[in-house]
């Protein structure tokens, strides 16, 4: 974030228990006007309880929450000028699609000329013009979605928060819902907080991603900076598919190399503030180990498991007792079959490394 971002959001130092449940513990983010953030974690890591903090729903036991530089930390709900669209739809099932959009409108009081106005309106942008008079359980998970979606962007909201609202979509919809999502933000340039346990979705939608972990954000980046520069093995772990491979090793005497199950391995990142003899992890994206070509140092390993996805193929292979997974262009795997034996090369340049003890990188 630069210095002439405008803040739309400040999180500082929230904590919320339930009884012996630490949900949030002393979180804190910022998020610039007009971002398309992503809360990403598993389940259980205080996603949902962020949200409905933002949005008032839940009262913080310390910490402040700031929108648009105002303390919001003890406002009521209403005021904040914050939507948000919930994972289970949460519609009015007695009434119809205009109606569920009209509701939020008819409570604060606007005139009804301009509610048709906006009805309509939201309708058409999210392409729900022929369904104003049907009834919610009539309709498509997807258009579904997008009447609840439509509900919160009706009122025009400066933040909109969205908890892991495409979970209960098939494969197909959630794809043309995030493909919509990111067409109405940019559209619109709202600030949107976006909660998903999906890899797919944070790193295909977050022009900013902060990942969580125990009620608390471990490392906040854009996607590339995450996949490239994780800060420690959760991260690492948890960006990038196929997950990360780990090694284990021992740095060597002369702090540059490592001693591994592989042979020895001289990365290219510098190890900083360790001693000779240190156990590490050195992480390898599967993206990152290839077969070797003629001339290239390598290292000798028996292929156990392939997976074609398509354009690509993951093969597995086993070398120095360690199961490895590497990612090929599917015509360079057409060939290969289980218990082939293959010579692989590892990037160098690409080792990450890791605190074999804490899990936080060396570099």
């Amino acid at each position: 974030m630069t210095g002439s971002d405008k803040l739309a959001l400040r999180l500082s130092g929230i904590s919320k228990s339930y009884g012996s449940v630490r949900a949030l513990n002393n979180l804190s983010f910022e998020v610039a006007e007009g971002r398309f953030f992503v809360l990403f974690g598993p389940s259980s890591v205080g996603k949902t309880t962020t949200l409905r903090t933002i949005a008032g729903l839940v009262p913080t036991d310390s910490g402040r929450v700031e929108i648009f530089g105002k303390d919001v930390t003890t406002a009521p709900i209403a005021g904040r000028g914050v939507s948000m669209v919930f994972q289970s739809f949460a519609l009015y099932p007695h009434l119809t699609v205009y109606e569920n959009f009209a509701y939020p409108l008819r409570e604060e009081k606007v005139g009804r000329e301009d509610i048709d106005k906006r009805v309509k309106e939201t309708a058409a942008m999210l392409k729900l013009t022929h369904r104003l008079e049907r009834k919610p359980n009539t309709l498509s998970g997807g258009e579904q979605q997008r009447v609840a979606l439509g509900r919160s962007l009706i009122r025009r909201p400066k933040i909109l928060l969205l908890d892991e609202p495409l979970t209960n979509l098939d494969a197909k919809l959630r794809h043309d819902m995030r493909a919509e999502l990111k067409r109405l933000h940019r559209q619109f340039g709202m600030t949107i907080v976006y909660a998903t346990p999906d890899e797919l979705e944070a790193l295909s939608m977050g022009e900013e991603i902060a990942v969580m972990r125990d009620g608390a954000v471990v490392q906040r980046g854009t996607p590339d900076e995450l996949y490239e520069q994780p800060l420690d093995t959760y991260v690492a772990g948890k960006i990038g598919s196929p997950h990360m491979n780990m090694i284990k090793a021992t740095l060597g005497v002369d702090m540059a190399t490592f001693d591994t199950p592989l042979g020895k391995l001289q990365p290219t990142r510098k190890v900083k503030s360790a001693n000779s003899g240190d156990a590490a992890l050195l992480g390898i994206r599967p993206s990152d180990l290839r077969v070797a070509g003629q001339g290239d140092a390598f290292i000798r390993s028996t292929i156990h498991l392939i997976e074609p996805l398509g354009d690509v193929t993951v093969i597995s292979v086993e070398a120095g007792g360690e199961s490895l997974r590497m990612v090929l262009p599917e015509a360079s795997a057409t060939s290969m079959k289980p218990g082939d034996a293959v010579p692989i090369a590892i990037d160098a340049s690409k080792i990450h490394i890791f605190r074999a003890a804490s899990g936080q990188a060396m570099t």
